[in-house]
């Protein structure tokens, strides 16, 4: 029997988390979702809270993940260490809050879920991400594997991607806020999209007031970027996989506005 997991890209203000609220538990049921993996990073702007992250959770969040500001809220820390349904990348320093993968249930079978962070325009001091992945895989053993990738590189996401082709059910990238047109199954079976996209305020730059972006990049003094307001979208990727043979049959886009 196919199982499905959907792959929400990152959420944005509380306009991404609203939305969520307000069409998730629907599109799971709809869609017949068996798992939901939503990237948390930005749901304070900057971060995330204890109190946010239990809203991505009651909103029908399976497991969040995170990047490269998992700990830019500090009182996430101790959250990160008691719950064991908020991941941050495991290549980051190992003496931080926090796991980086876990094994969950889904449905009848349990499914091993990673979360990495690229280096490529990241200086975050991670370790090398592909090495890392090979650690872990050691310990996940035949479990079906889902990578969230939170990487700026186009390049190494897709490097990532065909490293794991055939060896994981469905990676995807996260980060640039901007989905990407090539969700799509790898030659040996592995899901595959480059960026999900965003979960916030539609009409915005990458979750901002255009305004303040424009300002920035004409070289002009700019306030503190706030969220735009206005429609709210839901970026995803839906990822259908073969039970038996725990590769991935369909990779399709799964987008919403409202």
């Amino acid at each position: 029997m196919d199982y499905r997991i959907l792959a929400v890209g990152d959420v944005v203000a509380q306009a991404g988390i609203s939305v969520l609220q307000a069409h998730l538990r629907t599109l799971k049921k709809l869609h017949n979702i068996d798992f939901c993996i939503v990237n948390g990073e930005n749901a304070a702007m900057t971060g995330l809270t204890p109190r946010q992250a239990d809203e991505l959770l009651d909103a029908g969040a399976d497991v969040i993940t995170l990047g490269n500001h998992a700990w830019a809220k500090r009182e996430i820390c101790s959250y990160l260490d008691d719950c064991r349904y908020i991941l941050r990348p495991a290549n980051l320093a190992p003496q931080r809050p926090g796991r980086g993968w876990g094994v969950f249930p889904c449905r009848d079978r349990e499914l091993a879920v990673v979360n990495l962070i690229g280096r490529c325009g990241m200086d975050f001091g991670a370790d090398n991400p592909f090495t890392a992945l090979d650690a872990i895989r050691k310990q996940t053993g035949d479990l079906p594997l889902i990578v969230d990738f939170h990487a700026e590189a186009t390049s190494e996401k897709l490097a990532m991607g065909y490293d794991l082709d055939g060896k994981a059910a469905a990676v995807f990238g996260t980060h640039t806020h901007v989905p990407t047109a090539d969700a799509r199954v790898l030659p040996k079976g592995t899901g595959y999209v480059t960026d999900l996209g965003m979960t916030g305020p539609a009409e915005s730059v990458l979750g901002i007031r255009p305004e303040q972006s424009i300002a920035l990049f004409r070289g002009e003094l700019t306030k503190r970027f706030e969220p735009a307001d206005g429609k709210r979208v839901l970026q995803s990727v839906l990822f259908t996989i073969d039970g038996k043979t725990n590769r991935c049959k369909a990779a399709e886009r799964l987008d919403l506005y409202d």
